[in-house]
């Protein structure tokens, strides 16, 4: 099932404002929880988990920052 523009948007605000900072800190928290590991392979770590949320989510993104493309047209409105 799609999900239309508005509720994209929705969901995009609820997981950046909700998802993404709870994620963060199970990150964090899980991370630390390794075995002492050398800096570079660490902050590899880091990147890999800090690109991971993106994957499952990038459906609901796509496309938000453009307008509503089911809104009517200002054009369609005058006439």
């Amino acid at each position: 099932m799609a999900l239309n523009y508005k509720a994209r948007r929705r969901w995009s605000l609820v997981i950046l404002l909700i998802g993404l900072p709870a994620y963060i800190i199970a990150a964090v928290s899980l991370i630390a929880w390794l075995p002492d590991l050398p800096r570079w392979v660490t902050l590899i770590v880091y990147v890999i988990v800090g690109f991971a949320w993106i994957v499952p989510l990038k459906f609901i993104f796509l496309g938000i920052g453009q307008a509503d493309p089911d809104a009517p047209h200002p054009d369609d409105l005058a006439r």
